[in-house]
Formats: structure tokens, sequence, C-alpha cells
């Protein structure tokens, strides 16, 4: 079955957007005037506000790391409501609309649980309602394996569902409605100089949204730049503009920085005293991959007395999952010590220029050094350098970076 005409719009509204009754029936009287513009509309929905973590605070109040099986069945009701709700808003205003969860389209996931991955997606349903001329509203972060058992995508998991979508459906683009106007050259809550951009590349929001950028996920741009999705992202609270994630142009190439980000959700372990000999790394890093916890920065220095020292990253919301494997890793090899901070930031620039324009780095380096804030690890790739510090810098270091590189100018 395929849509004999035009136009597909794939839409999302995160949990600020349908965060309350009232706001849905905001979000359903915005979505009835842009049917006019398609032939069709799917619209993804977050959980309402803050439910997504309320669920995960009842988890761990009956389990300090929760059975992740269970935990993706608890978390996928939040999205359940959300979709109904919107639903039933539409149907108030006249405008046919029938929502859809997971499982019944379905949308098929590996068995990943609270970080699966989407591998198949069947639009037949979603067509079906099309022709029926509804408004196809989806539950956004959750999937289902090949044997029944629900999934959860994990972070920007919304997001990531509606690119999945956009691509499956060959969707005109996909609109990414959430608090914000669009993507800035910094978070406006810290630094008024902030601009708002009209576009920025795949590859460059890849990065910022990988390093803490909070308006999209690394997951589903990545997504999107694979299947060539055009992303528009933009407020559900007023009419403006937003910025366009799409491919790069020669405007995106030329310019030498895009953004400055940070993340103060990161945290720091260091093993102390590690037999310096081949294949002690591999014993410290596979059983944290085995657990799933992404590890970031890594830094070794240099083997004294036959040991060395060990320092990385991990999300700080897994810090306590992080510190028993180390710990038990750490009796395992000989390691004299674990030590932990939990009080850090990784602050980034990113931008394509980088590619040919030396100096960013040194010029990074020095902005940081003249207002006193030392920088504790260092990472970087062809288009970004990050720098961990001390948290309390963080929005300092944000507004004098912003400033060195001149991005409150167009």
């Amino acid at each position: 079955m395929r849509l004999e005409k035009g136009k597909i719009i794939v839409q999302k509204y995160g949990g600020t957007s349908v965060g309350t009754v009232e706001r849905i029936k905001e979000v359903a009287h915005r979505i009835a005037v842009r049917k006019k513009e398609a032939d069709a509309i799917v619209v993804v929905v977050s959980a309402m506000g803050k439910e997504t973590d309320r669920l995960i605070a009842l988890a761990r109040e009956m389990a300090d790391i929760p059975n992740q099986r269970e935990q993706d069945m608890l978390l996928a009701s939040g999205e359940q409501v959300s979709s109904a709700l919107l639903a039933m808003a539409l149907n108030e205003k006249g405008v046919k609309a029938r929502s859809f969860l997971s499982f019944q389209l379905p949308i098929i996931t590996d068995e990943r649980h609270t970080a699966a991955l989407i591998k198949d997606i069947n639009v037949e349903k979603l067509l079906r309602s099309f022709q029926e001329g509804e408004v196809a509203v989806v539950a956004g972060f959750q999937g289902i394996t090949p044997a029944g058992e629900i999934t959860t995508l994990g972070r920007g998991g919304s997001d990531t569902t509606a690119v999945a979508l956009a691509a499956a459906l060959n969707a005109d683009f996909c609109e990414i409605y959430t608090d914000v106007e669009g993507v800035y050259t910094c978070d406006p809550q810290v630094h008024g100089a902030a601009r708002k951009l009209k576009r920025i590349s795949y590859e460059s929001m890849m990065e910022l949204a990988g390093l803490g950028a909070k308006v999209l996920h690394n997951r589903c741009v990545e997504l999107a730049r694979k299947y060539n999705v055009k992303i528009l992202v933009r407020s559900s609270f007023n009419n403006e503009g937003g910025t366009w994630v799409c491919g790069e142009d020669e405007e995106m190439e030329g310019a030498l920085i895009s953004g400055v980000t940070y993340s103060r959700e990161e945290a720091k372990i260091s093993l102390m005293g590690v037999p310096d000999k081949p294949g002690i790394a591999s014993l410290i890093f596979i059983p944290l991959a085995e657990m799933g916890i992404n590890v970031d920065m890594i830094i070794q220095n240099i083997g004294r007395q036959n040991a060395a020292d060990v320092t990385f990253t991990v999300p700080e919301d897994e810090l306590e999952k992080a510190l028993q494997v180390v710990g038990n890793v750490a009796k395992e090899i000989g390691a004299e010590e674990v030590h932990y901070d939990r009080n850090i930031a990784k602050v980034s620039i990113v931008g394509g220029g980088m590619r040919s324009n030396p100096g960013v780095a040194s010029r990074m380096f020095q902005v940081l050094a003249r207002e006193g804030i030392n920088i504790m690890m260092i990472s970087t790739s062809e288009i970004k350098i990050s720098c961990i510090i001390d948290s309390r810098y963080t929005e300092l270091a944000v507004r004098v970076l912003h400033d060195a590189f001149e991005l409150g100018r167009a």
C-alpha cells in the first residue's frame, strides 16, 4: 500500500509541548492548521512534562538498579497517555485522528532494553490511516522486539522515532517541536548574546547534540543524515521560524565555529596504580561496555614503576553502576585505588571550519587560561574540541568562548 498523492509531514512534540491538558489542546490546534498544508501528517509525542522522570524515580524506589525489562514496561506507559490524549483533542476539534503504540504498527527494535535500536518499521497501518483522512498519532520512545518484548529507545527516543518514521514514509521533512525556537550558538539562558542559526549541518548538529546541547539527540541526527531526512527545529509556543538541520552547504562550510555547548551530566573515574602491561585496558573497559555504560574521554598517564593511572568519564547517571564494575575490576587487576568526581563539566566548541583553520585549539586553551579555568582532560575530532573543567566555571567558560569566537555576529 502507498499514499497516492503528495506531501507527508512528520511532526514530533516534546514533553514540555504536551505537558498539560491545555498545552495538548494548543498542539491539537497547531496540527489542525498544519493539516491543511499536507496530504498526510504523522505526529509523534513524548510523555507529558516530567512524567518519564517521575516513572524512573518510582522504579528506583523499588530497586537501586531496576530490572531493565520491567523499567521499559513502566516507562512506555508515559507516551501511551499523551498519544491517546492528543488523539482525543484532535477528534474533539473535528480532525479525525487515531493513536498508535509501537506494537500496533509495529516498530521493531533489537533486544537492548532502555537503549534499543530501531531495526524496521511497518507503515501499512499508517498508510491506511492516511487514506481514511486521519492524523496518525504515534507514541514515541518505544518499540517492540521480534519476540514481543516492549523496549524503549533511550535518551531522545521520541526524536529518533519521528526521524525513523519520516525515513520509512519518505516524508518531505520532519518537524521537531520543542520549548526553544531553534538551534542557538550557545544556551541562551547562559549567554544573552546567543544567536539562532538558520541552518546547521548534520555533522555539526550531531557533535553539538552528543556534547550536551539539549535541542536534539545525536542518534536522531545520525539517522536523519543516513536517510537524508531534513529536520526543522521549531518552538511549539510561537510561530517563529526555526533551524533547518540538513546537508552542508558553502555558507555552513565557511563558518569557523557553529556553536559552544556544555554538559554537567558527566562524572570522572580514576583508577590509580594500574599495572602497566598489555591487555589491562581491555580488562577495564570491556566489562563497562557489557553493562551498557558509555565511556567518553580516556586518559592514561605515563607509566611509573610498572604502574599507571587511568582516568575516564561516564554519564553522571551511570556513575553508581560504573563504580560497581570498576571496583570489581580494580580488585582483579591489582589497582591501588579508585577515585571519582561528580563536580565536573564538559565544555565544547564545534564547527566545520576547524578542518581548514589551524590554531583553534590553542585559542580555546588561551581563553580558558586567561580566566583561570583549569583543563583536566581534552578530546578532539575534526570538527570539535572538548575540555573537562570544574563545573563551577561552566557558564563562564561558555560565555568567554562564545565571545572569543565572535559567535554573536551573524
